[in-house]
């Protein structure tokens, strides 16, 4: 039997369909979804060709990044061309390290679906940067363990300066930086700043925005130096600073001990800290916290990978126990201290963090693994290493 109609429909199309029997019209169907999908999951020709500019660059560069170590042509040509359902693209994922070749990573996961769909490059870089976390393995189960094992890593004070634990947190339903609207930061600082005001206790305090701050408010969270700034060129270079600073705000407790992030490179960054090295104290307080907020607010979780974050290195535990300590008889060859640190799995940055310098022959030295091992093995590691290196010092 011969079948032959027109049909225009609701999205403008106007097709003259000519089946031969049904077979032939379920093909024709078939095609027409198939042509209609893969318009709707296009990588656009313009982001094609920044990539594959930005591709060459990095290729022809001297980067020690792991994404150019894992970035292949085999593996570039196998991801340009796909996207998430948020519409992220490769280029969401790796802009940054195109732009900037001195990144150490060099890669961010725009929404939570990158680290599925772009996995041939996340996959080996995570288990690069996270010391063998293979794409076979399974983030344990949260376990912040027994808090009452950590004390004072350096109780005559001779040492460490100062002691912070601190983690990551995206909230569910919500993508990543990049993918946000302004409607969606706002939405969130909202549900933060509501949910903090509900805590008591040590952990009682007030949430400052950023939009509209008073400018001795903000002096003098800049002189507690716990106002973040707008991104540094590797956040900017991502894509992660948009609607600036709609959406973005500070929580500090009385005490000055306890801190909130909302909307900087996380959804949610959560800060113990105070002087000294008394570790046991800030990482009880950090604890009660993130489960005081979980109550809350949910959290997005990946059963293989943990709690998700913009940053690949941040996944698992997303936990970074860190000190800021003096250790200059070691210092005076810093090539030797990375080397000792790196024994401990404990990482070596400047005062200021990522990317910045040492102030006054301070170090801030944390745990560098948090996927694989549960928050609790995580900051033991930071523990027992930063007490190998005091010994060390002393030694010295």
């Amino acid at each position: 039997m011969c079948v032959a109609w027109s049909r225009s429909d609701s999205d403008g199309l106007d097709e003259t369909w000519l089946t031969f029997g049904t077979a032939s019209f379920i093909l024709q169907l078939t095609l027409e979804v198939a042509r209609r999908n893969k318009s709707d999951t296009m990588v656009d020709a313009a982001v094609l060709e920044k990539m594959e500019a930005g591709f060459a660059k990095l290729a022809a560069s001297d980067s020690k990044s792991l994404l150019k170590k894992y970035l292949t042509k085999e593996v570039f040509d196998a991801l340009k061309n796909k996207k998430t359902s948020f519409g992220s693209t490769l280029l969401d994922c790796v802009q940054s390290g195109f732009e900037n070749p001195d990144s150490g990573v060099g890669i961010y996961a725009p929404d939570a679906e990158a680290y599925t769909v772009f996995a041939d490059l996340f996959d080996p870089i995570i288990e690069d940067y996270h010391m063998g976390f293979k794409k076979t393995d399974k983030h344990p189960a949260s376990d912040f363990g027994d808090v009452s094992t950590f004390g004072n890593v350096d109780p005559t004070g001779e040492f460490v300066v100062s002691t912070r634990v601190r983690c990551g947190r995206s909230m569910e339903g919500y993508p990543f930086n990049p993918c946000l609207t302004e409607a969606q930061y706002k939405e969130m600082e909202a549900k933060v700043s509501a949910t903090l005001s509900g805590l008591e206790g040590e952990l009682k305090g007030k949430f400052y925005p950023l939009t509209g701050m008073e400018k001795a408010v903000q002096q003098q969270l800049i002189d507690d130096h716990f106002l973040f700034k707008e991104g540094d060129r590797f956040l900017q270079a991502a894509n992660a600073c948009r609607y600036w600073p709609s959406g973005r705000g500070i929580y500090h407790n009385d005490n000055k001990t306890f801190l909130v992030w909302c909307n900087e490179e996380d959804h949610l960054r959560i800060i113990s800290m105070q002087m000294g090295g008394d570790l046991g104290q800030v990482y009880r307080r950090l604890t009660s916290a993130v489960n005081e907020i979980e109550k809350r607010v949910p959290f997005s979780h990946n059963d293989r990978l943990g709690f998700l974050t913009f940053c690949p290195t941040n996944l698992g535990t997303t936990i970074r126990a860190s000190v800021h300590i003096k250790v200059p008889k070691m210092a005076k060859d810093y090539a030797n201290l990375e080397k000792v640190a790196g024994k401990y799995n404990l990482q070596v940055r400047g005062t200021r963090g990522e990317h910045s310098e040492a102030e006054g022959g301070i170090y801030d030295i944390s745990n560098k693994r948090r996927m694989g091992l549960t928050e609790y093995e995580a900051v033991k590691e930071m523990y027992d290493g930063i007490s190998e290196l005091i010994k060390i010092e002393k030694s010295l």
